[in-house]
């Protein structure tokens, strides 16, 4: 009997699991799919001379976490590569954004945009020199960050801490008009925020763009060297020579309880797998409660919460094998970049979140495009590339704003019209890229959902990046911690703060919790707080189950 269950391979589950054999516990890890790595994987089913990033790619919170790093997976093989330049924002005229790792260098490509914006984004890196570390160490830091947070206030308060409040809450149209007079620098800040599901007049995505933009900086966006598949290798590499085991094609359709705790795990297979200390699940919140944890072991303030429950946007994705480099209009900056952003400006962010919000599929849709051998020389063969690029369609379907008639059934005609549209829109920006294709993937959201559940529809973010469903709202609010209302059982998902992103940080958080709870004081302390919580959200009253901070 192992001492602790892990639903699922992803990148929280291997963390989590390493986490855990490093403490000494004996760990299985049960994963649905053929392979390890949920949304960490690569592979070349594109053309057998280019290797293609699946899922995710470019990976700035993995080089930011300090949970990564101490798990030294160079030890195990990984190493990272970065692009030329971290990203790029071309225009339609031929201007181009750009974000390098050197400040220096980003700000003077800003002052072509405008005098003064050299200066403007001086300003917004003097704000991180100050606070950035302290925010990374709250964002990967169990909720509430306590230690974290106490540093950033003393440092706001030291800094005009109302007025950095402010613009962390900003929408991104307003603080990008707020800080730069020319389009290059709104544009990097808007693009950056629209990674997640925020729109430019959104609550937050001001804040959440700034991170982003100087993430990269800090870091750049890498690349694994070899394709995504090489960190999750190196993370099942560890866990082995640990003595953890991963058992993939084994589908868990049950959380057995039992006297309000979890003690087994069944599979697709009939198969029970009873457990010694704690299961921790890399799942959906959705699939969770109320799908693998029976609604009666829940209590019926959790269940009316997950009718609340927010994805975010469905993610429609195109790989290619390219026979030559993107020939942007943009030229060199924009062929250096790992990630480029295509879209004609501000206005067209906010024309393509409105289509979004009113459940069409965008017309002109906004790409996030990836340049792998760019970042990474091994992708494909010498003078070629390999890229993809993906946007965001509505998870429910209402009209098409262009002109196919797409109806969000998704089939064969609707994949290929809308892969010509996003070809269309590469096209704009870089004449002659169709011409370039050699071979080329379509990804739909129902396709992306069969390849790892966890992505409901294509949404790869483990539920809305809105403030409605972060913090202490993150999945449900009164929670924003691994714990459950069933003893034993953890969130170890992007669905649990700090919520999506290739970091570690929620299956290091469930392992943390884990291992705390196995102590018998804090066995008894969890069964207090679980009696608790059940009790209020029974009543409908107060936080659910949030257990002393640390």
């Amino acid at each position: 009997m192992p001492d602790a269950v892990v639903i699922g391979a992803g990148p929280n589950g291997l963390v989590a699991a390493n986490l855990l054999a490093d403490a000494g516990w004996s760990v299985e890890v049960l994963e649905a799919q053929d392979e390890p790595g949920g949304a960490v994987r690569s592979d070349r089913g594109v053309h057998p001379d280019y290797v293609s990033d699946v899922f995710s790619a470019f990976y700035p919170l993995a080089a930011a976490s300090p949970i990564l790093s101490r798990l030294d997976l160079h030890e195990e093989g990984l190493h990272w590569s970065h692009a030329p330049r971290v990203l790029a924002h071309p225009l339609p005229d031929g201007r181009c954004a750009v974000l390098d790792r050197d400040r220096t260098a980003t700000a003077a490509g800003l002052e072509q945009f405008a005098p003064g914006d050299a200066l403007a984004w001086d300003h917004l890196c003097d704000i991180w020199d100050r606070l950035g570390a302290d925010i990374v160490d709250a964002l990967f830091t169990p909720f509430p960050p306590v230690r974290p947070t106490a540093r950033l206030a003393a440092r706001l308060r030291a800094a005009g801490g109302l007025r950095l409040a402010r613009m962390m809450a900003l929408p991104v149209r307003r603080l990008a008009e707020e800080e730069f007079r020319g389009e290059g620098g709104r544009l990097l800040l808007a693009g950056n925020a629209l990674h997640a599901d925020l729109a430019p007049e959104a609550a937050g995505s001001g804040g959440f763009g700034w991170l982003m933009a100087m993430l990269g900086q800090a870091y750049g966006f890498p690349a694994p060297v070899g394709g995504a598949s090489a960190l999750t290798d190196a993370l099942v590499r560890r866990l082995q020579r640990r003595g953890g085991v991963v058992r993939c094609g084994e589908r868990v359709v049950e959380v057995t309880v039992r006297a309000g705790r979890a003690v087994a795990v069944r599979t697709a297979s009939g198969e029970t797998v009873p457990v010694n200390r704690a299961v921790l699940a890399d799942v959906a919140v959705p699939a969770l409660y109320g799908d693998l944890v029976a609604p009666r072991h829940l209590p019926s303030q959790v269940l009316d919460d997950m009718r609340r429950f927010q994805w975010d946007w469905a993610t429609f994705k195109v790989d290619w094998a390219l026979s030559g480099p993107v020939p942007w209009t943009a030229g060199e900056p924009a062929a250096t970049a790992g990630t480029v952003h295509v879209a004609d400006g501000m206005d067209d962010l906010t024309r393509f979140s409105a289509q979004l919000a009113m459940r069409e599929v965008p017309d002109r849709p906004f790409l996030l495009f990836g340049q792998m051998t760019a970042a990474d020389a091994s992708r494909s063969p010498a003078g070629t590339e390999s890229a993809w690029a993906y946007t965001h369609v509505p998870h429910s379907v209402r009209g098409d704003a262009g002109d196919d008639g797409i109806t969000g059934t998704w089939d064969a005609r609707e994949q290929e019209a809308f892969a010509d549209r996003i070809e269309a829109r590469v096209e704009r920006f870089a004449p002659g890229f169709r011409s370039l294709v050699r071979a080329r993937r379509i990804l739909a959201p129902r396709t992306l959902e069969a390849m790892d559940a966890n992505l409901y529809r294509g949404a790869i973010n483990g539920g809305t990046t809105a403030m409605h469903q972060q913090l202490f709202f993150r999945p449900v609010p009164g929670t924003g911690r691994p714990e459950t209302p069933v003893e034993g059982l953890y969130l170890a998902s992007a669905g649990a703060h700090p919520g999506g992103g290739v970091h570690g940080a929620p299956g290091a958080n469930a392992a943390r919790a884990a291992l705390r709870s196995s102590r018998p004081l804090r066995r008894a302390l969890s069964r207090a707080q679980a009696a608790l919580a059940g009790r209020g959200a029974r009543a409908v009253s107060g936080p659910e189950g949030l257990p002393n901070p640390e």
